[in-house]
């Protein structure tokens, strides 16, 4: 059986050996009817791409930006309308461009100088460090016209091809051999080791890091691969943190079913207060058994596109029907609750989900809140949509627990949630269903003073 190697060297070597022969003359034919526009076309682009950056920001400083610029490799000339002109790079061998040149640009047009340039004998003519042999573009900063003309630095980009040309001739059939067997081993070398990886990945070892610093399809492939690895231990965090964290979801129920449970093995306690108990137990029995469900909602809310069937949803009552739902473990905190609710102000959307939206921002605004605290919640319309705000007087957020809260598994530092239990979801969750009706939540807190998060519903 033919060894991979084997056949790769063989087979290269022919081709390399007759296209040698050809290359130099090709090569100028190429560069004459395609390359030279592709390259004209190819700057252009980038020096567009340069100046709708530069004219995006405020403020910014155009030498310095250019000079950064410049530092990657382009050789740069900037014309202001005033007149006024610099160089950023290394230096042109020849800077006559011509006024007319300029004056074209300024008005508001492209100069194609890499396409344009005269026809040389030799593709050396992409080589020419002239400021002809480049491409021209127009802008406008704070109000002042600009004509920008590029070129890439071919000292710091094509350096080696420069010594490949220089040897081309004379050197081609022993570079070729030499360079074919170093480059058999550079492609097979990476293939060896992603085959490994591979391995390492089947037997669930994600901690991986590929030697692979390659520019090409293999390196591409390999860095594919380095990011998969990465994402699937990122999973498996996750997975491993989600088991670990969604007790509290089945906690929360079961604490109030025995919280009500307590209050009715009391003798005093009323008929009617009885019922009362009895009914919010039912209710946790039933948000029990549609665990399950809301576990895969999670999972099906990123694909979820459908938004129909919406209802009128009264969310005054909604949120009042949470606050009486959570009496118990408001009275157990020593938690006082006020809230200024606008009657008849209905919502179209999808009643199960905005409930789960007003159950995770207050059930947290009762955990993180401290003993004898105050939730404040109000309802109102405002700007064309509805306006729900939950604040507490809790432990609050710091700037990058605010930039993070809403990332799925998050739940703050230790000190925070130490002795609070929790998946982290709920925000994710409630996040993602105000998105879903075209809404966003916003998020103002202060360490130690206390935390708001207010949703906001476009109304139809």
């Amino acid at each position: 059986m033919r060894s991979l190697y084997g056949t790769f060297v063989v087979v290269t070597l022919v081709v390399m050996l007759v296209s040698g022969l050809f290359a130099f003359l090709l090569s100028n034919v190429y560069y004459q009817h395609a390359l030279k526009q592709q390259n004209n076309d190819k700057y252009i682009e980038t020096a567009e791409e340069i100046t709708r950056e530069l004219t995006s920001q405020t403020e910014v400083n155009i030498d310095a930006y250019l000079a950064f610029v410049a530092r990657i490799g382009y050789q740069l000339h900037l014309v202001r309308e005033d007149g006024d002109a610099s160089f950023y790079g290394e230096d042109f061998r020849d800077v006559n461009l011509g006024e007319d040149t300029i004056a074209h640009v300024l008005a508001g047009n492209v100069y194609h100088g890499m396409a344009e340039f005269p026809k040389r004998t030799f593709v050396t003519g992409f080589f020419a460090n002239e400021l002809k042999n480049s491409v021209g573009v127009p802008f406008t900063y704070e109000g002042a016209k600009y004509a920008l003309f590029l070129r890439p630095d071919l000292t710091f980009h094509f350096n080696e091809m420069r010594h490949l040309f220089a040897w081309l001739i004379g050197l081609t059939v022993l570079f070729s051999l030499v360079f074919e067997l170093i480059l058999a081993k550079y492609v097979i070398r990476p293939v060896s080791q992603l085959s490994e990886a591979t391995k390492k990945v089947q037997q669930g070892d994600f901690t991986l890091q590929l030697d692979v610093n390659r520019k090409d399809e293999m390196g591409e492939l390999a860095e594919s691969f380095q990011q998969m690895s990465s994402q699937l231990a990122k999973l498996e965090n996750m997975r491993n943190e989600f088991i670990s964290n969604i007790s509290h979801d089945i906690r929360s129920p079961l604490s109030n079913i025995n919280g009500y449970m307590e209050l009715l093995a009391k003798d005093d306690v009323s008929s009617s207060d009885k019922r009362t108990y009895v009914a919010i137990v039912r209710e946790e029995c039933e948000r029990l058994s549609n665990l399950t469900t809301q576990l895969l909602l999670l999972s099906s809310l990123n694909q979820m596109t459908d938004m129909s069937a919406k209802t009128s949803v009264d969310v005054a009552a909604q949120i009042k029907s949470l606050v009486k739902k959570y009496q118990w473990k408001l009275f157990e905190r020593e938690i006082t609750v006020q809230y200024e609710l606008a009657d008849g102000l209905d919502y179209e959307g999808k009643e199960p989900l905005l409930l789960s939206v007003w159950d995770n921002l207050f059930s947290n605004a009762v955990k993180y809140n401290r003993h004898g605290g105050n939730i404040f919640i109000t309802l109102e319309k405002k700007a064309g949509a509805i306006e729900v705000s939950f604040r507490d007087t809790g432990v609050g957020l710091s700037e990058e627990q605010v930039a993070r809260i809403f990332e799925r598994f998050y739940r703050g530092d230790a000190s925070r949630t130490k002795e609070v239990e929790g998946s982290g979801l709920g925000l994710a969750i409630a996040e993602k269903i105000v998105s879903l009706h075209g809404g966003e939540i916003l998020v103002e807190s202060e360490m130690g003073i206390g935390t708001t998060f207010i949703v906001r519903l476009p109304l139809q």
